[in-house]
């Protein structure tokens, strides 16, 4: 079936689906945006993939699912107006900050699960949060609850691995990861925005008022999708 604009399939708890959420509105491309409910299978059979997302349909109907392969290939896909990537970053950079980000996924992830119950495809309703709670619970062998009370010493952990302050005097120093906007700002700051939702965790300042320029810049509001919008 031919559609006359892509279709982003997404959970707004999903850091994968936010990255490209920014760098589709930093291109400003005209896409049919579509959330998806933390319980909703339906979409998924009818689009007949395995349950994941981001899920990009573009035209001709070809499903992207690769969302480190789409943010590369992001200005063939869509053009080079407001690139992301040509002349902005090289593939030894974009392949630094993934080997980067891989090497502290188990810690971030870990970390982010409570802030998550603040995103509406999880809180909307008692079922979705209990699926949610059940899935975090078989995976680390422990309650939201017990992770959130752990917060602390999970972000220290993230703190040390990350160089947190160090990157924070960088983007300040540059104002984006490689001075210009690029696809490395739709990963990070994707990845570090939900940790605002965590009770007393405080991000460095540097890193805070780069992730508020970095919504500036590409132009979407990050907090679309909270259950309760941040202070």
């Amino acid at each position: 079936m031919s559609i006359s604009k892509p279709v982003l399939y997404h959970f707004w708890s999903d850091t994968d689906s936010q990255r490209i959420r920014l760098a589709l509105a930093y291109k400003k491309i005209n896409y049919i945006d579509t959330p998806v409910f933390y319980g909703d299978d339906e979409v998924f059979f009818d689009l007949g993939v395995a349950r994941q997302v981001p899920i990009l349909k573009v035209l001709g109907g070809c499903l992207l699912t690769d969302v480190n392969d789409m943010l590369w290939r992001i200005d063939d896909i869509f053009g080079n107006d407001n690139p992301l990537v040509s002349g902005v970053i090289d593939k030894a950079a974009w392949d630094a900050l993934l080997a980067w980000r891989e090497n502290v996924d188990a810690v971030l992830l870990r970390l982010s699960a409570p802030a998550l119950l603040n995103y509406l495809d999880i809180a909307s309703d008692e079922q979705s949060v209990n699926a949610y709670k059940r899935q975090v619970q078989n995976k680390y062998n422990l309650g939201v609850e017990a992770l959130a009370s752990d917060r602390y010493a999970a972000y220290e952990q993230f703190e040390k691995m990350t160089n947190i302050k160090a990157l924070g005097r960088h983007l300040s120093e540059n104002k984006f990861y490689m001075g210009k906007p690029s696809i490395a700002d739709a990963l990070i700051t994707a990845d570090f925005y939900p940790l605002q939702c965590l009770d007393g965790v405080s991000l460095p300042i540097d890193i805070l008022y780069y992730l508020a320029r970095v919504e500036k810049e590409f132009g979407l509001d990050l907090q679309q999708g909270f259950k309760l919008r941040l202070n």
